[in-house]
């Protein structure tokens, strides 16, 4: 696999190692770095895990026109990770620049950064962070945490929803190989579909999901991308070759 550029990976083991402060009382989105503009991302910290890894996102571009991305909220999902730090790449390069005319983009690598740690789908309490939104079809259980929002990891993806107010969002997941939505974003996951192999198919909307709090909730369209587990044999520019049309189809989507 080739080797990604030197402050994306600096920003991936930043995630993956973590930091052992103890975790502050009140999170506060702290930018981490600030490259040369306007192509080059804002790296900030919005939120730390239960075991005090940094949960980050990267800013791109400016206008009303604001789009969520992610990955890996479900730690043993990570082919998720490499294709955004690709997209990353590719959209600070100048010939690029008319992709992010009017739009903003957050993007967050690495959702639950202590499940890829150990390499599992829950975080380290256990607890299923896409299960853990206070979507109207919620349950409490001990999987899904007795309350909504009971994860630092998920009340940090809570408030950064809450900030930037996503007009759209992708949240990349394996391994069920289609393209689910929920919310307004029938039209949007057509679009998307017409540029992989990966099928529409309506999963249903799972308690306390994401998709559930975003789409039905708050009525913002919400895209899962779910990826086939073999895409973990990839490298990431074969998965940015597989499915950078279907991202940048999402983004330039009116």
């Amino acid at each position: 696999m080739n080797r990604l550029p030197l402050h994306l990976a600096l920003l991936l083991a930043l995630v993956l190692v973590g930091c052992r402060s103890p975790q502050p009382q009140n999170i506060k989105v702290t930018p981490v770095t600030r490259l040369t503009p306007p192509l080059s991302p804002q790296e900030h910290i919005f939120g730390y895990s239960v075991e005090n890894r940094p949960i980050t996102y990267l800013l791109l571009g400016h206008g009303p026109n604001t789009c969520l991305i992610m990955a890996t909220i479900h730690g043993n999902e990570q082919a998720g990770t490499p294709l955004l730090l690709q997209l990353i790449e590719h959209l600070q390069q100048p010939q690029n620049a008319h992709l992010l005319a009017g739009r903003q983009l957050v993007i967050v690598p690495v959702a639950n950064p202590d499940g890829v740690a150990h390499n599992r789908r829950f975080n380290s309490r256990g607890i299923d962070l896409n299960r853990n939104f206070p979507a109207d079809n919620r349950r409490n259980t001990k999987k899904f945490g007795q309350s909504a929002l009971s994860e630092p990891e998920s009340t940090a993806l809570y408030q950064l929803i809450d900030q930037y107010h996503p007009s759209r969002i992708v949240t990349i997941h394996q391994p069920l190989n289609c393209i689910d939505y929920d919310g307004p974003a029938q039209h949007l996951a057509e679009q998307m579909a017409m540029q992989c192999n990966l099928p529409i198919k309506k999963l249903g909307s799972r308690p306390g999901s994401l998709g559930s709090y975003a789409g039905n909730t708050l009525n913002i369209p919400i895209i899962t991308l779910e990826f086939p587990r073999s895409d973990d044999n990839l490298s990431p520019q074969q998965l940015f070759q597989t499915y950078s049309p279907t991202l940048l189809t999402f983004i330039k989507y009116k």
